[in-house]
């Protein structure tokens, strides 16, 4: 059954079709994906007394039935939503969206249905450049419950804003996208809803370590943005200061 499995996922990906992607759970320092931070150095993260997390390699089986990975998630299993994604931007192309979310052990489709709130991709499909990348966005393990409105408009526009911003970079930017619970707002008594969406960015531009935090909603439900002085560290603050 494996077997028969693994090669239809193959010929799925060779016509562009949806797959099935995979989510690694790996050690603490994202070993097999590390490549995806600044310094490949994971922001330091402590959950809050009675919270677990779990580091996830994402990523997706090739045609050599070896893994390719993509991105890396630290997924909070007791709040059911990711505390952040990091990933690589390089220069954005258009690629075809796939809607198709993939089943996880942390997560489901039914936690959402009814909820009146979207899945907000932590790791947007916008911020993609390659086909492989798009379908590894839609896990839940890279999606949190946002305010619909929010979504489709302000947080919207900042994603196609940062791209701009980092399509000025003199080469591949970092990013790490996070989420801040609202621990007393839970979908169906399991997921836990996003209070506030943050992003930080750091590239070279001419030389010099640039970087820049956002976060929203404000209270105008606008997406607010911050400069970042000491070398790209805006998110290691948030992660410490916010998320609890």
């Amino acid at each position: 059954f494996e077997f028969t499995m693994r090669h239809l996922v193959i010929l799925l990906l060779l016509s562009s079709v949806c797959f099935f992607a995979l989510s690694e759970v790996v050690d603490n320092n994202f070993s097999k994906c590390k490549e995806f931070f600044l310094d490949t150095t994971p922001p330091d993260f402590t959950p809050p007394a009675g919270v677990s997390v779990k580091p996830i390699c994402q990523c997706i089986w090739d045609n050599n039935d070896k893994h390719i990975f993509l991105y890396a998630t630290l997924y909070n299993t007791t709040w059911k939503i990711p505390v952040y994604s990091a990933y690589v931007f390089r220069k954005s192309k258009s690629i075809g969206r796939c809607d198709a979310w993939y089943i996880e052990p942390q997560a489901l489709n039914s936690d959402y249905e009814n909820s009146g709130y979207n899945k907000g991709h932590l790791y947007p499909v916008l911020h993609t450049d390659n086909h492989l990348s798009m379908l590894a966005t839609s896990t839940l393990t890279n999606a949190a419950p946002q305010n619909p409105d929010f979504n489709q408009k302000a947080w919207l526009g900042h994603e196609k804003a940062v791209i701009k911003d980092l399509e000025s970079c003199d080469e591949a930017a970092y990013v790490v996208t996070g989420v801040v619970p609202d621990t007393k707002t839970i979908l169906n008594k399991k997921v836990t809803v996003s209070k506030y969406y943050w992003r930080a960015t750091c590239c070279l531009k001419n030389n010099q370590y640039t970087g820049k935090g956002y976060y929203g909603p404000d209270n105008n439900g606008q997406v607010q943005e911050l400069t970042i002085k000491h070398y790209c560290s805006w998110y290691s603050c948030c992660l410490d200061k916010c998320v609890r």
